[in-house]
């Protein structure tokens, strides 16, 4: 921690001149007690000095950029050295060994490759322990099917959207779970629950992992769920310091909910203090008696900024999906539309779709309904809509909610 703060120092621009404004002047200065004393980095920062103004590597040490589109197009670039390229080797190939991945695995990689950390995340990592890897990227279900059972993989990674969507793929053709070579799977880059985990284990036959990570840190293996990690994710803690901060900024203990901030100790190219990640998530300690000593963290539970607030009640979607896909009778398949036609009276509609065509949707909405109102504490607008009604997300992440503000343009058929 010392070394990053003499190095940003040393870089000067926004991240040092905030250091000297806490009477920062060397890293000497800095006590881990002391963290929360110091100032954050938030995704803001990013777009405020876009394209590069993070930056602390020389040009010429930058070897490539990583970005996401952003919120409202707003682009997020990320310039990477040689140096960070390693350090993400190394933790995404540490995620891969919790996994059991080995030389002589077989890696499916469905992740798109290209500015998204994703796909170039798992291959790095991949290739840093010897194992092969296909980088068939993501889309194109049809060749994906055809590789999955000519080339016999053990080990698949991609959203868990689209793991949803290869099993049901799989499922229309009458290829059963029991005839894939799959052992397990890393899935990440969107929120996930554990029902959907089940949904996926029962499509694909494999044992389903949650991986984390963001561009702005590192991209996936900032933190990963292992085979003895009991259900939460083991952080790279030697590379990303991590701390939960409340609204307010004010540290959380452990096993508190809050947001995730992440401090890049060993990065190079873009270097962050304390970045506010907007991911909700609690931190917990090892696993008691366990040879891993890192810390571990939570599934993300939602993100600060896609938290509704409906007639004065908090809500994440996560909380929805789990009540939903917690009933064996809805498919892992839905939609949630924040309905803000009238502000004064905001409205949650939900579409889900039957497992079974021939079940009693009336009887479904109205047993969703009243569940979700035990859940949440507020009446929600239940539709039960025909199968392949809801949009399937076939690359990349699944659009699991939207805004509806204007009377004659509705996000879904069939909500009114």
């Amino acid at each position: 921690m010392r070394r990053l703060v003499d190095r940003l120092l040393a870089a000067g621009g926004v991240q040092a001149g905030r250091l000297r404004d806490c009477g920062v002047s060397a890293g000497s200065d800095v006590r881990l007690a002391d963290l929360h004393r110091l100032p954050f980095v938030s995704k803001q920062d990013f777009w405020d000095y876009y394209p590069f103004g993070l930056r602390t590597a020389a040009d010429e040490d930058v070897v490539c950029v990583h970005g996401t589109s952003g919120t409202l197009g707003r682009a997020t670039l990320v310039p990477y050295t040689a140096r960070d390229i390693a350090v993400w080797a190394e933790v995404m190939a540490r995620a891969l060994g919790g996994a059991g991945v080995t030389r002589r695995s077989f890696v499916h990689c469905a992740y798109g490759y290209g500015l998204f950390t994703g796909g170039l995340g798992v291959h790095h990592g991949a290739t840093r322990i010897g194992a092969t890897v296909l980088p068939v990227s993501s889309g194109a279900t049809d060749r994906q099917l055809r590789l999955l059972l000519d080339l016999r993989p053990d080990v698949l990674c991609c959203t868990p959207s689209y793991a949803i969507y290869l099993g049901e793929a799989f499922a229309s053709t009458g290829i059963t779970a029991e005839q894939l070579s799959l052992r397990v799977g890393l899935f990440g880059a969107e929120s996930w629950t554990e029902e959907m985990r089940l949904s996926i284990e029962g499509l694909l036959g494999l044992r389903a992992l949650n991986v984390y990570g963001l561009t702005e840190v590192i991209g996936p293996g900032v933190a990963c769920e292992s085979l003895d990690s009991e259900g939460l994710l083991n952080i790279a803690e030697d590379h990303f310091f991590p701390e939960v901060v409340d609204a307010d900024g004010e540290p959380l203990p452990d096993g508190e909910v809050g947001e995730l901030v992440f401090t890049t100790l060993t990065k190079t190219g873009t270097p962050l203090l304390r970045y506010r990640t907007g991911d909700v998530a609690a931190l917990a300690g090892p696993v008691p008696g366990s040879a891993r000593t890192l810390r571990r963290m939570s599934r993300v539970l939602g993100r600060t900024d896609d938290m509704l607030v409906v007639r004065g009640v908090n809500v994440f979607p996560s909380e929805i999906e789990a009540v939903l896909l917690a009933d064996r009778r809805v498919a892992p398949h839905y939609l949630i539309v924040e309905d803000l036609r009238d502000r004064s009276r905001p409205e949650l509609r939900i579409a889900v779709e039957p497992q079974d065509p021939h079940d009693d949707t009336a009887l479904l909405a109205a047993q969703l309904t009243g569940a979700l109102l035990a859940r949440l504490g507020i009446t929600c607008i239940v539709r039960v809509l025909p199968p392949d009604h809801i949009p399937r997300a076939e690359s990349g992440k699944a659009r699991r909610l939207v805004s509806w503000e204007h009377d004659g343009v509705v996000p879904l058929p069939g909500l009114e």
